[in-house]
């Protein structure tokens, strides 16, 4: 079983792949829970169904981003530990931990299932898919404990170099959710209440699974009872890192609900055909999602060790990788988008609608090879104020009022209104490479004042 890595020395692109590939295998699966709750309710459902599941599981994934962001900060302010050699205070940086996101989880707990209805009415989830909605919401938000806990799990392990551990729970987890979806959805007949029962039950067992190989094989540095308590300074710093983070992603998933909730407002042949091609495209930009996140870590541990030469190279290597890997994908999306899209629903007409919306994603996911890789060097070296501001940037000064203005011309087009996305990608890399060059250029400035 694979213990913490130091990334400080030694190659850099062997270790990043080694790191990375198993990232990608457990985001796959993770991704394989939306998925597969399509699948089956495509199977065995109307597209009323479809566009339930769609409309619900985008609400939950804006939830998950936010939880996702804010675990961002545990894992850089980890990585940045076990890099400058401090693994006294690696437990007190987990044991904060705990404690911040059990509130959050609880919080979640109470608060989302009270506003579902609320929710799903801002997505204008169409009629007849509101109350399948509604449901699927509040069975999902009945486990966000154990939502917040897999992702603070996943941010320990992947802080301490360690990205095996998550992809076996959550691989064993994807097992029991296709069970569930079969059992519930095919078996009783329960369509979108019986996928959300599946997941939720999928990822109480991932988090029992991660638990319980923590319990059996400990931690690489000291961890007690003692540690789990509310570190003022500790958690400061966490949120300091991580709320950026959240609050961008938060944000960006918001744009994106706002252009679900134009394409909803064509009907649910549009609605569902955009929730097919969503659940491709988590599939797609699953690549770039995982250097991201590999590269958070990696340059953690090198800003940690004060080696931002290595970060730098680690982070051209990651953008190599992922774009020779993303013209895979943008080929297969681009020239084949109808055969996925028939993975996912056997309508014709929501497969047309789908793989209309998912050229336009196919564009985006050779611009992204470069931006997710930008995203997860800053987040290791901490600046993550800064990926927030070129986020909303792109969100909400290009990605919602492009997406608008292409609903409003006649025929309406999937694919027109899906090119908002590679647009505020590429205004993004544009900010991102301005940034990495002010950052560049202060740093040597600094050198040269030492020296002298």
């Amino acid at each position: 079983m694979q213990r913490n890595s130091n990334f400080t020395s030694g190659r850099i692109l062997a270790p990043l792949l080694r790191f990375a590939l198993p990232v990608l295998g457990a985001l796959i699966l993770q991704a394989m829970y939306g998925a597969v709750d399509l699948l089956v309710v495509g199977r065995f459902g109307a597209p009323a169904d479809v566009s339930a599941v769609s409309t619900g599981s985008q609400l939950m994934h804006t939830i998950t981003t936010v939880i996702t962001g804010l675990s961002m900060g545990t894992t850089v302010l980890l990585g940045q530990n076990i890099g400058s050699g401090d693994q006294r205070r690696c437990g007190d940086i987990i044991g904060g931990a705990i404690c911040l996101f059990a509130m959050l989880g609880a919080v979640l707990t109470l608060l989302v299932p009270l506003t579902a209805r609320q929710l799903c009415a801002l997505m204008q989830a169409p009629v007849e898919a509101f109350n399948q909605s509604v449901l699927y919401v509040v069975i999902c938000a009945a486990g966000s404990l154990f939502i917040v806990a897999y992702n603070v799990l996943g941010s320990v392990f992947r802080g301490m170099g360690d990205s095996r551990t998550p992809l076996l729970a959550v691989g064993i987890a994807c097992a029991v959710n296709i069970a569930g979806d079969l059992l519930f959805v095919a078996g009783f007949g329960m369509a979108a209440a019986g996928a959300a029962l599946a997941t939720v039950l999928a990822q109480g067992v991932s988090v029992a699974l991660c638990l319980l190989v923590i319990r059996r094989r400990g931690m690489p540095f000291p961890f007690e009872r003692s540690n789990i308590r509310p570190h003022r300074e500790i958690l400061k710093r966490t949120v300091l890192l991580g709320a950026p983070i959240a609050l961008q992603d938060l944000l960006v998933s918001i744009s994106f609900l706002v252009l679900l909730a134009i394409v909803n407002g064509l009907g649910v042949i549009a609605s569902a055909g955009m929730g097919v091609s969503e659940k491709l495209c988590a599939f797609i930009m699953l690549v770039p999602s995982a250097f991201s996140q590999s590269l958070s870590a990696f340059v953690a541990q090198n800003i940690g060790a004060a080696r931002p030469d290595r970060a730098r190279r680690a982070m051209l290597w990651g953008m190599l990788s992922s774009f020779l890997l993303g013209c895979i994908m943008a080929w297969a999306a681009f020239f084949h988008g109808d055969v996925l899209g028939g993975i996912f629903s056997r309508d014709a007409e929501v497969v047309a609608a789908g793989w209309d919306y998912l050229r336009a994603y196919a564009i985006d996911t050779l611009l992204v090879s470069f931006l997710f890789c930008f995203i997860g060097y800053f987040n290791g070296c901490g600046n993550t104020t800064f990926v927030m501001v070129q986020g909303l940037v792109g969100a909400f000064g290009v990605r919602i009022p492009v997406s608008w203005l292409m609903s409003r011309i006649e025929p309406v087009s999937l694919f027109r209104i899906g090119l908002a996305t590679p647009c505020s990608t590429v205004v993004q890399i544009c900010l991102c490479a301005a940034f990495f060059a002010w950052t560049l250029r202060r740093e040597h400035r600094f050198a040269a004042r030492a020296v002298e």
